[in-house]
């Protein structure tokens, strides 16, 4: 679980750009919800962002975390 690094804040930056990302597909425009999606909305900047697009960013956000310790580990 090298991927898993909850005391670092590139992790945490890309878990809520994932969790924004993943929240704005499920999450209907309107009905019960409807407070929580604006949140999500503005979040995901209003709609500048497509949700596959702020997907992908986290879990690259948490790839590049990983491969920067891993090269500064080797370089020791």
């Amino acid at each position: 679980m090298r991927y898993f690094r909850p005391n670092s804040m590139t992790w945490w930056a890309g878990l809520l750009a994932f969790s924004t990302g993943a929240a704005s597909l499920v999450l209907p425009a309107t009905g019960p919800l409807d407070q929580v999606s604006n949140l999500i909305a503005l979040l995901a900047g209003s709609g500048d962002a497509s949700p596959a697009g702020l997907m992908f960013l986290g879990l690259g956000l948490i790839g590049l975390r990983d491969r920067i310790e891993r090269g500064f580990q080797t370089r020791d």
